[in-house]
This record gives structure tokens, sequence and C-alpha cells, in this order.
């Protein structure tokens, strides 16, 4: 019998002031690329920690391993920096987000959130594990490799923290990538478990963690 896997991203929330900044680049980009996402209530802004696929029966415990980690921690007192944009290319198109500097507390809470989380991981999944509209349809192809990588190949010294923007065409996210990017910090808002939809956005909100004041 085969396992049901959940696709998760354990994720902190930004403040205001991120999240201001990326609906200003996302409304950007859907006046040019309609067929994009917008950042609401179903596409979250976010900084992902940690992308796995997870046993569905071992979910309560996944929300358990990231509570023991991240409710110690003082999230609200980081500030963090937004230094410029990036994107991944799913030609023809591409991914786009703002990128933060990967410092070592980043570093080091993303560690032990994959320790925790490492018992209840599975190394692959299908469409089914996503948070989906249409049946799967509007699951990516390389999203489940995404995914299924995201350890080793996007943690540790690959790491690269960002909040995800909007979708455009290469061309058009190569051009915007030529202008000048004003720097700015925020903090993290918060902390949630969330299952993933298309294109990796955080799209259903399965957990959220109590944080330390």
């Amino acid at each position: 019998m085969e396992t049901s896997v959940t696709a998760i991203d354990i994720a902190l929330e930004p403040d205001s002031t991120m999240i201001n900044r990326a609906q200003e680049a996302n409304a950007r980009l859907r006046s040019v690329y309609p067929d994009g996402f917008a950042l609401d209530a179903v596409h979250h802004p976010h900084i992902t920690m940690l992308q796995r696929f997870v046993r569905t029966a071992d979910l309560n415990k996944v929300y358990a391993a990231a509570d023991s980690v991240l409710a110690g921690e003082k999230l609200t007192t980081w500030r963090l920096d937004a230094f410029k944009y990036y994107y991944i290319p799913s030609p023809p198109d591409g991914v786009a987000g703002i990128v933060i500097k990967a410092t070592d507390d980043l570093l080091t809470l993303q560690q032990r959130l994959i320790d925790a989380v490492a018992p209840f991981t599975e190394t692959t999944g299908t469409v089914a594990a996503f948070a989906s509209t249409e049946q799967g349809r509007d699951i990516q192809d390389s999203l489940i490799e995404y995914v299924a990588t995201f350890v080793p190949d996007r943690s540790g010294a690959n790491f690269n923290p960002h909040v995800t923007i909007g979708v455009g065409t290469q061309a058009y996210l190569d051009a915007m990538l030529t202008e000048p990017f004003t720097r700015f910090d925020f903090s993290p808002a918060g902390a949630s478990v969330y299952q993933l939809g298309s294109y990796g956005t955080a799209q259903k909100k399965l957990h959220g963690v109590a944080l330390a004041s």
C-alpha cells in the first residue's frame, strides 16, 4: 500500500515591511504576466526554511517537531537584510523572489528543523501531496523534484532565503534584475507549517507556531 505523503513548507512569516514590498513587486509582475498568481490568502508571502515530503499520518509529529525548534527562538527580534531580486527559471518563464542575506541564525535554525523533521520524511511524492485547485494539473513536474531535493540542494551552504513575489517571462525578469534594488531590513513576525501548492506557494496553512516573545 502506497504511503500518503504531504508536501510541506516550514516557513517564517515576514512583517509588514516585507509584505508591502513583496505585494508591490507582485502587482508589477501581474501587470505584465496576468496568468501569474497574486499574493493573497492562498499564496502567503513567506520565507521558506524547509520543504519536505512527510508522511501524512505523522503531520502532528511534524508540527510538534517544528514547535520544539521554533518556539524557543526570539524570531521577532531578528533583523534580516533583503538585498536583491532573483528568479528560478521554468522556461520560458521564471518564478521570482526577493533574496535575503543568509545569516548564521537562519542557517542554524534551518539545520535544527532538518534534524527535527527527518524521522517523518519520505524521499519523494506525487502531485497528490500538494494543495491543488485543479486535481493536480496546476502542480509543476519540476516542483516535485524541487521539494525532493531541497535537502541538500537548497539547504546549508546552498540555502537561498527569499520571499517569492510571482511569475514573469524570463526576458522580463532578466531586465528586472538589472535594475537598482533598494535594500531594506525587516523582521520575522511568525512561523507556520504550510502545504505547498502551485509554483511552490505556501497555499494551505496547516499549523501556526507560537513564538517566544
